[in-house]
């Protein structure tokens, strides 16, 4: 018989599902992870969790699972989440990210789950009539992307209308660096982030990095975004599993830092912090890109009690590119 109370992490084995692993295993809980393992690494799951390869939209697998474990919490990740990929392939990211968060939505109604707490973007917002945007500001995705995950919101909130279920979205904005100890980072092959690229770049990986649009209206013609690091994104999904429980109502949450760097401001951080010089090539804007997504954090810090503990770009910065110079030694 296995133990109570485990947590479901479904894309546990991806750059923020096993960050979120680590963290449940720091805060005593019993993470078991559901992985298609399509852009995630088996060894990114430390050997005493279970790791179950499946999808989370086999509907059976995920009842299985909740049933064998005993599931009382599902943290939803596994997604596709490249924003231009999104616009050249919107059907594949309908499938992945909003056909099989309703499977996995059923199965804890069916199952009796009662906390979900799901990992949806700053993408909602589309381009927000105001900097830092809060929750209160409508949302009008601009990119197939931000439309499938908000369509999961909108499920969500009417299951929790309608079943004994609870939930919290989480809308992330830009997630970036490593853990600090150098236990998980972002080892995905084809990952398109700025600073994991740009951290490549700096170490030779790349002959150097691409700037998708110089004329938005910013201070510099580049994109703002508000880069939040990946151990204190997980820590707000902590936080929101402990507010759940306390019997709260569900909720939807920004989670950032309520800062903005541009493309250019990142790069010439990661110039200064790596001191390496790398070539910057300018190109036209991507698709679906909006100029300025700035989070507003009050919700997070009142309601969930979320406390930044790594705002610092400097520091989100070398956190990734010590990852990155542990995953160039390792494959040496």
């Amino acid at each position: 018989m296995t133990d109570p109370r485990h947590i479901l992490v479904s894309g546990g084995a991806g750059y923020i599902g096993s960050h979120m692993v680590l963290a449940l295993l720091e805060a005593g809980e019993r993470p078991v992870v559901v992985d298609d393992l399509s852009t995630g690494l088996r060894s990114a799951v430390p050997p005493q969790v279970p790791l179950i390869e499946g999808s989370s939209g086999d509907a059976a697998l995920i009842g299985g699972l909740i049933d064998r474990y005993k599931v009382e919490a599902i943290i939803h990740f596994a997604a596709s989440i490249v924003v231009p990929d999104s616009v050249a392939h919107p059907l594949a990211y309908y499938a992945n990210n909003t056909v099989n968060a309703r499977a996995m939505i059923a199965a804890a109604v069916e199952h009796g789950v009662p906390h979900f707490v799901f990992s949806s973007t700053a993408a909602v917002y589309g381009e927000p009539r105001e900097v830092p945007v809060d929750e209160a500001q409508p949302t009008a995705p601009i990119n197939p992307y931000g439309r499938s995950k908000l369509m999961v919101e909108w499920m969500l909130e009417d299951t929790a209308k309608a079943h004994p279920i609870s939930y919290a979205a989480l809308r992330y904005f830009n997630v970036a660096g490593a853990d600090p100890h150098g236990r998980a980072g972002q080892s995905s092959r084809d990952a398109t982030h700025l600073i994991k690229t740009a951290v490549q770049a700096a170490l030779g990986k790349r002959s150097g990095i691409d700037v998708f649009g110089t004329d938005y209206p910013t201070k510099d013609g580049s994109c703002i975004r508000d880069y939040v690091h990946v151990s204190d994104l997980v820590q707000a999904h902590l936080d929101a599993l402990r507010y759940l429980r306390g019997g709260a109502p569900s909720l939807i949450c920004n989670i950032g830092y309520q800062a903005g760097f541009s493309v250019l401001e990142v790069i010439d951080t990661v110039k200064r912090v790596s001191g390496v010089d790398f070539e910057v090539r300018l190109r036209q804007r991507r698709a679906g890109d909006p100029a300025c997504l700035v989070a507003a954090n009050a919700r997070a810090i009142t309601r969930l009690g979320w406390t930044p503990r790594h705002n610092d770009l400097d520091s989100i910065v070398r956190d990734a590119l010590n990852w990155e110079r542990q995953l160039a030694a390792s494959s040496d």
